[in-house]
């Protein structure tokens, strides 16, 4: 991705050629290590805004929670504790369903499709940003989203009892809806709930477990591509509106190449990141047809639960993705 980041250096300077002024520094909290294809993706946004601004607006990223932790992250930018900051968007749901809508089981299964959804879901999302005071710069997706378990599961019956780690209402819902025990874990501390015991399972992309090793704790790796959740960088709207038109145009700039290359990245790093879950020693495969069965009516009962709770914003983006098959 060497190149990208080239062109969007060069792309940024192009943009603009005003003279250097007194530079602002914006302190970028992230959630995830900074090995994980999104934290790689945005600091070469943050890299790319500094060069293209001349320095006048310099993003320095916070990897790992290490800033903010995840559930904190978005507050601390409306709140202008942080000028920018990304997150998970479904991980808002709670405060309005329609930040779910990339979250609904089996209904955008594949990257063609989630970028679908998000094109039906975007101009929703940044209405709802704007009431809150930000100003969404771009949003990337993960993988698919796959089982992992610590033994062998092959149905819901047997998923019954189990430490299962959520990250949102929908992972909550969901264990709830096969019986297991729902346990909230930021994704920084995956890696220890596991090995101390907290959790012995999650829903995930094989690119979380894969950064954080979970072939040391978990053995087995369902592909069942639930859902695709998007992260997505925002800033905070007052601060957004003290920057000039011409930084306004970098920005954008960099944050347009910083989707395109994410939106690869998680494409590429797919298949990457399950080879590097079996070579650390987890059975990776589908799961049985029993229990995918069993989750897709599952499936069915969250996403009535959504359209419920999301309203006629819901039905819109539902059926406006729907339009696009």
């Amino acid at each position: 991705m060497k190149h990208l980041t080239t062109l969007a250096a060069a792309s940024a300077i192009a943009l603009t050629a005003a003279a250097p002024a007194m530079a602002e520094k914006w302190d970028m909290p992230m959630a995830y290590s900074a090995s994980n294809f999104h934290s790689a993706t945005g600091a070469e946004f943050a890299n790319c805004v500094t060069t293209g601004t001349q320095g006048e607006i310099e993003i320095v990223t916070h990897p790992s929670g290490s800033l903010f932790k995840g559930a904190d992250i978005k507050r601390a930018v409306q709140t202008g504790q942080a000028p920018i900051g990304e997150r998970l968007l479904s991980g808002h749901q709670n405060e309005n369903a329609i930040f779910g809508f990339d979250s609904i089981p089996f209904l955008a299964t594949s990257f063609d499709d989630a970028a679908k959804l998000w094109d039906a879901a975007k101009p929703t999302i940044e209405k709802v940003l704007a009431d809150q005071n930000l100003t969404l710069l771009y949003s990337v997706p993960w993988p698919p989203q796959g089982f992992y378990f610590k033994n062998a599961v092959n149905s819901v019956e047997e998923m019954k009892g189990i430490k299962f780690r959520s990250y949102n209402n929908a992972t909550s819902r969901l264990a709830e809806l096969t019986g297991m025990l729902p346990v909230t874990i930021e994704a920084a501390e995956i890696s220890q709930a596991f090995a101390t015991g907290v959790a012995d399972a999650m829903i995930s992309s094989g690119s979380t477990g894969y950064d954080r090793k979970v072939w040391e704790s978990l053995n087995y790796f369902y592909e069942v591509d639930a859902w695709l959740p998007r992260n997505y960088v925002f800033v905070n709207s007052d601060v957004w509106s003290g920057v000039s038109d011409g930084n306004k145009a970098v920005i954008e700039g960099c944050a347009g190449l910083a989707e395109y290359a994410g939106w690869y990245r998680s494409k590429e790093y797919t298949q990457f990141t399950l080879e590097g879950l079996r070579a650390g020693g987890m059975k990776v495969g589908p799961a049985s047809i029993k229990m995918v069965n069993e989750l897709k009516e599952i499936g069915v009962t969250m996403t009535n639960e959504w359209l419920e709770a999301a309203g006629d914003d819901g039905k819109a983006i539902v059926d406006a993705f729907n339009s696009m098959q």
